[in-house]
């Protein structure tokens, strides 16, 4: 899909965030974090007291105040998008809610030919509200990027398939390995879902995407390349105009298949070093990866921990600053800023 001529995408040539993810090295080292939209945000909590989750994401004027509110507080390089990698699921009428304490809850797992069959698919009207909250956001940005995401096919299909969140992983990988052709026909549905939901948000003007696959760091290699590679790949091959991202929690040994997907830069979680992770990758510009648990240390350990981050990040080939996964909640706000303003003076 070619948006260029209708998008209403802002021009956005001084960003250091999208001069990153061209593989370019700005003066300034660009600094986003995964989750800065909600959870540690008191004005967040306050917004949010009387709403679910589920219904903020697909209130546009909700999204858009939530999306705002750390780039006003922390200033950072990106805005993302306020939502859930559930949101497009919930759209397209399948049956899921995002439970308090629990997470993405399924009311009708999907295990069988016949539950694949029975999925709907979705069509870009359905998530007008997302696109609606991102049409009010280009107005009020600025000259700060605004990233939209989704989750991957195979995190969605885990949550699908075990009917909620899951440590093991067991249902999964035995539809995976007893019933491949069931598997691969959820996975191409979601993978045209997945596409769907991006192309809409592209259209409407985000300046850069990122794939989630939360869950992928659960598989081998051997499995990741049979069961997931082809799937995210459809996905990132129908994404054009926008650098694409891609992460996955625990997936330092699949950075190299993960890059094959189509990425233009790998997101790297706290576990691997971020040079390693971009050689691992075939040399790609690389997000991320201070642990976000170390955000509840002192300061002195903060700074010291942030800076070897920024050190490894300049031995690859570009580096946008991140967590290595997303913020915790009860994480200090005040020491996000402090983050912020410490990468931005180094």
């Amino acid at each position: 899909m070619n948006t260029s001529v209708t998008s209403p995408r802002r021009t956005l040539s001084a960003s250091p965030f999208l001069a990153a993810a061209r593989g370019e090295r700005p003066e300034r080292l660009p600094v986003w974090f995964m989750r800065q939209a909600g959870r540690s945000l008191p004005e967040y909590r306050a917004l949010r007291a009387d709403t679910s989750m589920m219904q903020a994401c697909l209130d546009p004027e909700m999204t858009c105040e939530i999306t705002l509110q750390p780039v006003r507080r922390h200033g950072v390089d990106a805005a993302i998008l306020f939502s859930d990698i559930v949101v497009p699921l919930y759209a397209a009428g399948i049956g899921v809610d995002i439970v308090p304490g629990t997470g993405p809850v399924v009311a009708s797992p999907v295990r069988t030919a016949a539950d694949v069959e029975n999925l709907p698919m979705l069509a870009a009207a359905q998530v007008a509200p997302v696109t609606d909250a991102v049409a009010l956001l280009l107005r009020e940005l600025g000259e700060t990027p605004l990233i939209g995401f989704a989750g991957a096919p195979f995190t969605l299909a885990s949550y699908l398939v075990e009917g909620g969140p899951s440590r093991n992983h067991e249902r999964t990988k035995a539809l995976m390995y007893s019933a491949p052709e069931v598997w691969h026909a959820l996975m191409a549905h979601l993978a045209q879902l997945t596409a769907t939901f991006l192309e809409a948000q592209v259209a409407a003007g985000v300046d850069a995407v990122q794939l989630f696959d939360s869950w992928a760091g659960a598989l081998s290699e051997r499995d990741y390349r049979r069961f997931v590679l082809p799937h995210s790949a459809s996905v990132l091959d129908r994404i054009r105009d926008v650098p694409r991202f891609h992460f996955g929690v625990g997936t330092g040994s699949l950075l190299g298949a993960m890059a094959e997907a189509g990425a233009d830069v790998i997101g790297v979680d706290w576990r691997t070093p971020l040079d390693v992770g971009s050689q691992r990758a075939g040399g790609l510009p690389v997000q991320g990866n201070l642990d976000p648990a170390v955000l509840f240390a002192d300061v002195d350990s903060v700074a010291e921990e942030t800076r070897r981050i920024v050190a490894e990040g300049r031995r690859a080939p570009s580096h946008v600053f991140n967590l290595g996964h997303g913020v915790l909640p009860g994480t200090d706000p005040d020491m996000i800023t402090r983050t912020v303003d410490l990468v931005h003076s180094l």
